[in-house]
């Protein structure tokens, strides 16, 4: 049974030729893999920023989900982060081909995420989760403290512009080439985009998180996201310093995290993005100056 791939999707096959490609494979892929894995489409197609979710039931009748990722090397090791944690608090692994960046997970409800919960209880709710997810980290990750050295050299690109507060790009590269040196920069197993849409209603739980990114890295790297994500809400309070501060804190008392460390992580993560965003400019992309408008807030708002 061949799968309608959503047209908004498709046109993501416009953002670099790797995409481009991926997109051309993704129809026969989809229908190889669900005739290889004798699984029978059971629902609407799901989609998210880099992967396409199908809902199934295997041979069995088990309800599941087939993700078809386009390979790139934050999902690289997705499935080994899932099978480290054995469903406990995450979604659970039945099957993986990493090769072709195939994924046939449990199922859990797409269309019930925390985006429908208050902003500040779903914090406590994501806090809850780190314990349960930071453990030692597997072998096979990327180390958070080599990306915080290329980060710390990839970030001078910003001081050529005006798109952020130079002070703040300085003190993103000091913060990122200290985190480059320090010990406790690796060797928890982190998820790195632990956010609101990233954590589904379920049944086997009340809730269970998706879509890790997973790295050896720092517990308090993780909050970033929660402040980013749902931003319109937090613009809407009119007092934006207060709702960004009130997210943060409620996830660092929840998770008992170093809220200094916590705060430096946001810096770099902010600045990160802007670069990225930069670096999408340079690819042909349209800037999205949004992206730098947020970081420079949050930013000044973590600042003690």
């Amino acid at each position: 049974m061949s799968v309608a791939i959503p047209e908004h999707f498709l046109r993501f096959a416009d953002l670099s030729p790797s995409w481009a490609e991926w997109m051309d494979r993704l129809p026969r892929l989809m229908s190889t893999v669900v005739a290889e894995w004798r699984l029978r489409i059971d629902g609407v197609v799901a989609t998210g920023e880099g992967a396409l979710v199908v809902p199934v039931l295997t041979e069995d009748g088990t309800k599941a989900a087939a993700k078809f990722g386009w390979p790139h090397p934050e999902a690289e090791h997705e499935h080994l982060a899932l099978r480290a944690w054995a469903g406990d608090g995450v979604v659970q692994l039945l099957r993986a081909d990493p090769r072709r960046s195939v994924l046939l997970l449990e199922r859990a409800d797409a269309s019930r995420d925390l985006t429908r919960m208050p902003v500040l209880a779903a914090c406590e709710i994501i806090a809850g989760f780190y314990e349960r997810l930071h453990r030692p980290a597997i072998p096979q990750l990327d180390r958070l403290s080599e990306q915080a050295a290329r980060w710390s050299e990839e970030l001078t690109i910003l001081r050529a512009g005006n798109l952020v507060p130079r002070r703040y790009v300085e003190q993103a590269i000091a913060l990122a080439r200290d985190f480059a040196a320090d010990p406790a920069t690796d060797g928890a197993l982190v998820h790195t985009d632990l956010h609101y849409f990233n954590v589904l209603a379920a049944d086997r739980e009340p809730w269970l998180v998706i879509d890790p990114k997973p790295l050896s890295g720092d517990p308090a790297y993780e909050v970033a996201p929660v402040l980013w994500n749902r931003w319109e809400e937090a613009a809407a309070t009119g007092n934006l310093r207060t709702a960004i501060l009130d997210r943060l804190y409620a996830v660092v008392d929840r998770a008992g995290l170093d809220e200094d460390r916590a705060r430096a992580w946001v810096v770099v993560r902010e600045m990160v993005n802007v670069k990225e965003a930069v670096a999408s400019m340079q690819r042909g992309q349209a800037l999205d100056t949004d992206w730098a408008t947020i970081a420079t807030t949050i930013t000044k708002a973590v600042q003690r």
